[in-house]
């Protein structure tokens, strides 16, 4: 026989002392600064989330009178991003703030369930934190306790609200000076010195980088060994974990968590604006230049595909007709020649809009980047062992293959006794088994790969933006002449790369 849960005293006397406002229906969540409950407002029938102080500290007359004055100056803020608070009361003595209530959930909970977060969708987060730190730092309001816990993502429209503005002030040790939580406190706010907006700035780019990777910057068994560190050790580079997180976006996180309140973004502002640069960055690659990126500038479509098909037999056709020397031009042309000659179409195109050759890598960059952001939420991210055998396996084949191939020749050059070619069968038949075992190896192992990486993105990549695109842009320039138009853009293709290159 099962028994009915212990009722908790402290939720049966907090709900004694509101009664008649407010119905508390359920605990949504506790931690050191209180318990947050789920209630309905009597009056106004609406759901609201009702944080109660622990009681033990409400009753310390100092501690309350800060609290409540602090808590009373963040019900002042009002901005979409920061969660409104609609009363700072004490009743029965109990100390307690009544918030909007948001249907979702925290940063922290939604990183810890479903993983680091992508790139794009973190630059989004973090833009709409500071967007709602810039207003509250306006109002001369400083935070003190950025973090996970305290950025709550709304189910409906994933818009970002930032909660507990000012409270870690009123519930810090007033003769140490200190309040927050270690894992994100900057150092100055760690040696309890006096903080400011940069402070703020600090805890964002610890929590940017939890959100990207799932770990905090520093680690410790002890609250006293976190804040050593974070006074004394500079934090691991996010773009040195290997992670997906594009090399501007990385960097600022890192600007963000340097040391020197002086080497962090200017302010909140500053800060949101650079992040609203990183989530633009893509979205100004001119569609001719993305179409070009997945389309029109790979050979990867069906008529190449019939076309590298019927190659071999029409070579094997002019070689029965023509002799073997007329046979081998045609697939030494089918092979270089024409593809070369599409490349050259296609770089002709792109011109004919006003594009030129380094309007590319941008355009390549934001595609891979792309990629790799959607291939980061895949379960899988590790290589399995067949993963890792096949590019040895590939290895040992083609070395087979080469022998084969070495021996072929040097008996055709040297000569050998008959009973020592037939001694040495074994190994000129390798040949076909490397071709076939060699062929079947790496198209696995690609296949493989395109699981983690869009290789053949990366492949086009390195063709255009290698001699082979360089030939086919130069030939393409000779071929339009003065027919070039003028690219639809706000800005030239060409200012536009060398001011993202800039930027980097």
């Amino acid at each position: 026989m099962q028994h009915p849960a212990p009722v908790d005293p402290l939720f049966l006397s907090f709900q004694l002392a509101l009664a008649g406002r407010y119905s508390i229906d359920r605990e949504l969540g506790r931690g050191g600064m209180g318990i947050v409950y789920l209630a309905r407002e009597v009056h106004l029938d609406r759901l609201v989330a009702i944080k109660l102080l622990p009681p033990e500290r409400g009753r310390e007359p100092g501690f309350r009178d800060r609290f409540i004055r602090e808590a009373r100056l963040a019900a002042k803020l009002s901005h979409p991003n920061i969660i409104p608070i609609h009363a700072v009361e004490e009743t029965g003595g109990f100390v307690y703030y009544v918030m909007a209530f948001v249907d979702g959930e925290t940063l922290a909970n939604r990183v810890r369930t479903r993983g680091p977060l992508p790139s794009s969708e973190g630059a989004r987060v973090l833009r709409e934190v500071a967007w709602a730190l810039a207003y509250a730092h306006g109002q001369g309001l400083v935070h003190r306790d950025v973090k996970p816990d305290n950025i709550l993502l709304e189910a409906t429209t994933n818009r970002v609200l930032v909660a507990d503005f000012g409270i870690a002030a009123a519930a810090g040790d007033a003769l140490e000076g200190i309040s927050g939580t270690p894992e994100f406190m900057s150092p100055e706010q760690a040696l309890g010195r006096p903080l400011d907006a940069r402070s703020d700035l600090y805890g964002l780019g610890a929590t940017a980088f939890f959100a990207f990777s799932g770990r905090f910057p520093f680690e410790g068994s002890s609250a006293t060994e976190i804040l050593a560190k974070q006074v004394t050790e500079s934090p691991p580079s996010l773009s040195s974990l290997g992670l997906t997180v594009p090399r501007k976006l990385a960097s600022l996180v890192d600007r963000c968590l340097a040391k020197d309140p002086d080497q962090r973004p200017a302010n909140a502002q500053a800060l949101a604006e650079q992040l609203s640069v990183a989530l633009d960055q893509r979205r100004e690659i001119p569609a001719a230049l993305r179409a070009f990126v997945k389309r029109y500038g790979r050979l990867d479509g069906g008529g190449t595909l019939i076309s590298a098909l019927a190659l071999l037999p029409v070579s094997v056709a002019v070689a029965m007709t023509q002799g073997a020397v007329g046979g081998f031009a045609t697939f030494i042309f089918g092979a270089t020649a024409a593809p070369l000659a599409y490349l050259t179409w296609a770089a002709r195109r792109v011109s004919m809009l006003g594009f030129a050759h380094r309007d590319l890598t941008p355009a390549f960059k934001a595609e891979i980047e792309q990629a790799r952001e959607e291939l980061s939420v895949e379960l899988r991210r590790v290589p399995s062992r067949l993963e890792r055998a096949l590019p040895r396996f590939n290895k040992i084949v083609f070395a087979l293959g080469l022998t084969s191939v070495a021996a072929w020749i040097t008996v055709a050059i040297v000569g050998y006794p008959e009973r020592q070619i037939r001694a040495l069968g074994y190994l000129f038949n390798l040949w076909p088994f490397a071709i076939t075992a060699g062929t079947f190896g790496t198209l696995l192992l690609l296949a493989m790969r395109q699981r983690h990486r869009d290789v053949d993105t990366e492949f086009w990549a390195g063709v255009w933006n290698g001699r082979i695109g360089r030939l086919a842009f130069s030939i393409a320039r000779k071929l339009v002449g003065s027919r070039l138009h003028p690219s639809a853009m706000t800005h030239r293709a060409t200012e536009l790369s060398l001011g993202m290159a800039a930027e980097e």
